[in-house]
């Protein structure tokens, strides 16, 4: 049987179609939602601005992390594998992920 997807229309305001930069995500959770904030450091600045905040249930959240999963296999069958560095010293690292629970 063949599956059929829902399609949505979606608008895509131009601010919001420019996009953030980001080298940080900071992500939090409680028993009822998922918190993913996403921000950019800069060397030398000790303060990172949050440029935008996502909040998803726990079914959101795993359904992101499979279309993601998904997308970087596709994505890495067409340029290769993804290598993430091995962080130097904590003060020259200004860019990664933290996990933390609200």
């Amino acid at each position: 049987m063949a599956e059929t997807k829902n399609l949505v229309d979606l608008e895509l305001d131009e601010t919001v179609g420019q996009g953030y930069y980001s080298n940080l995500v900071i992500i939090a959770h409680s028993s009822s939602e998922f918190i993913i904030d996403f921000a950019a450091v800069m060397p030398a600045v000790p303060k990172a601005k949050v440029k935008s905040r996502i909040i998803l249930t726990p079914e959101h959240a795993k359904r992101l992390l499979m279309s993601l999963q998904e997308n970087i296999v596709r994505y890495e069958s067409v340029h290769g594998q993804i290598v993430i560095p091995s962080p130097q010293r904590a003060n020259d690292e200004y860019a990664g992920c933290k996990v933390g629970e609200a």
